[in-house]
């Protein structure tokens, strides 16, 4: 297919009659056109499309068909369908009544388009772009992020059952590439051991016997990996993606020396962020929070809450599952900076914020407003006031004077394995021993008294402070506007089905996220336009009871 830009075409006069007629009160796709105009342009996409070739549907149209599809969490086939059917869409899209509309895969190569050339965001940010020259979105006031978790398109397995469905995978796509080679080379029992599909409740009864199991499929894969890369075999075999996947999983689970094949265990297992949890999505990661595991991704929502305008999503991330929140903190903001929408105040939980992040932020001119984690140390848990919030602190001097008025005597710049740079400070053994509050204070047996670990001045400086801030009522009420994101991802999961996504692959997964941003922008755009209310957090008839006899 080629592009061939044109300019989007005006609502035709007798679908806007039609239309109007239906909706008398109007509805959001009309509203959207209304407001926004033709939001894509088709010279937005030139560049993912050839110049040559037979005329493409128009990328701006299908761009506007994806973000209604997931506004409304509908299938390609049911959106091509609305096309086909449903007046409002065609009035979006400004089609006559009789536009055939398109094929459902349509939609499908749009999407490969857009990854291939880089163009994921682009639809988001139009959008946003658009809204901005409203005067419905800016930058420096307000915004917020959380996150969650979301499923991958496929069985979660455990270790035996993904070494199992590793190699069979590796056998049923082999057995289409090149049946004739591994006819040859496959031995007899692997057409009982993996011709079903492997289940835990299939393996053999008992520990032992399951541990054989697992060895005999560490085996066989072996074998299989070295007909491949034997001298005679093709070469082109080895470039087969789940012929990699196989190696790579191999190398995850299994040792192989001089004594044979071992089962790997506990500590001697890749960690978890490198570890390949299903041979169908290589993207895909085994995590777990708060006790409850999944396998797959995690999504993170930005979006602006400032009480006089719409709350817009401004930005999505999506990761796989064992990506800490700590470290998307720095790239919401370089994406924020990039549309120009950096907010004033950042409001988010613990889990976004560290020392370096608050004064990261501060010097983009963005208070991260969330809360940092207490004194951790025994003293600081102790509260009775020999945490490392009583020591005084003189950096100019180097020095660091204890409660009990003693300086103390060693200053030592270090930094951890992980590039974190610290301040070890140590007082004199001599003069912790002889305090009478010695034994609340230190346990020390070394050379030294009581030790603490610092961090550079301006991080310690902004953790001090913020948790002195973090305890007063006027912080805690300034941070509740933070809840307010927990309804943008309620609706995210009810609206869109976020939190299972439909593809494999971290890219895949991520263009929907883009797109699911892009669709609850219009649900709450078209909120605004209506005067419809945010809803209110629903309460329980047994909660609101508590809440009355409690007043």
């Amino acid at each position: 297919m080629s592009l061939r830009p044109v300019p989007a075409p005006p609502v035709p006069e007798a679908t806007a009659r039609v239309a109007r007629a239906a909706f008398r009160k109007g509805c959001l796709a009309m509203r959207i056109r209304d407001e926004l105009g033709p939001l894509f342009e088709d010279e937005l996409f030139a560049r993912a499309f050839p110049r040559r070739g037979g005329p493409a549907w128009s990328p701006g149209q299908l761009a506007m068909v994806s973000v209604l599809q997931f506004a409304e969490g509908l299938t390609d086939r049911q959106a091509a369908d609305a096309v086909r059917g449903r007046i409002d869409v065609k009035y979006a899209l400004g089609l006559e009544l009789d536009d055939p509309g398109f094929d459902f895969s349509v939609l499908s190569e749009f999407r490969d388009r857009l990854m291939a050339h880089g163009l994921e965001e682009l639809v988001l940010d139009r959008l946003l772009e658009r809204v901005s020259e409203l005067g419905l979105l800016r930058a420096g006031g307000r915004q917020r992020t959380d996150s969650t978790h979301v499923l991958a398109q496929v069985r979660t397995l455990n270790r035996m059952e993904f070494v199992g469905e590793t190699l069979r995978a590796t056998l049923e796509t082999l057995a289409v590439a090149a049946p004739g080679w591994l006819g040859q080379v496959a031995a007899p029992q692997w057409f009982e051991r993996y011709g079903k599909r492997i289940d835990s409740f299939r393996f053999p009864k008992g520990g032992d016997a399951r541990q054989q199991w697992a060895l005999a499929v560490g085996e066989d894969g072996f074998a299989l990996l070295g007909a491949v890369y034997a001298p005679g075999a093709p070469v082109w075999l080895r470039e087969i993606e789940a012929v990699q996947v196989l190696r790579s999983a191999w190398v995850q689970q299994y040792h192989r020396d001089e004594e044979g094949v071992r089962w790997r265990e506990g500590k001697d297992l890749p960690p978890g962020r490198l570890r390949l949890s299903s041979p169908y999505d290589t993207d895909t990661r085994y995590s777990v929070k708060r006790g409850a595991g999944w396998d797959g991704y995690k999504v993170h929502f930005t979006e602006s809450c400032e009480p006089d305008a719409p709350h817009l999503i401004t930005n999505v991330v999506t990761t796989d599952a064992t990506v800490p929140d700590v470290e998307i903190t720095e790239p919401v903001h370089h994406a924020l900076a990039a549309r120009g929408l950096l907010p004033g105040i950042h409001l988010v939980d613990s889990g976004y914020t560290s020392a370096a992040l608050l004064v990261a932020a501060a010097e983009q001119d963005i208070e991260l407003m969330g809360p940092v984690f207490a004194d951790t140390t025994a003293q600081g848990r102790a509260g009775d006031g020999l945490g490392q919030d009583a020591f005084t602190i003189d950096w100019p001097a180097r020095t660091v004077t204890c409660p009990r008025g003693q300086r103390s005597v060693s200053w030592s710049e270090q930094c951890k394995p992980t590039g974190t740079e610290i301040i070890r400070v140590h007082f004199a053994k001599a003069d912790c021993d002889a305090c009478p509050a010695r034994a609340a204070c230190t346990s020390a047996k070394s050379k030294w008294g009581r030790s603490l670990t610092l961090l550079t001045q301006p991080q310690q400086q902004a953790l001090e402070q913020r948790r002195r801030e973090q305890g007063t009522a006027e912080w805690r009420t300034a941070y509740g506007t933070r809840a307010g994101v927990e309804g943008t991802i309620s609706q995210a999961v009810r609206v869109t089905r976020t939190r299972t996504t439909p593809y494999r692959g971290l890219h895949k997964t991520h263009l929907g996220h883009v797109l699911t941003g892009a669709g609850l922008n219009l649900h709450r755009l078209d909120a605004w336009w209506t005067e419809t209310p945010i809803g209110t957090t629903r309460i329980s008839r047994f909660a609101r009871l508590g809440l009355e006899l409690a007043a």
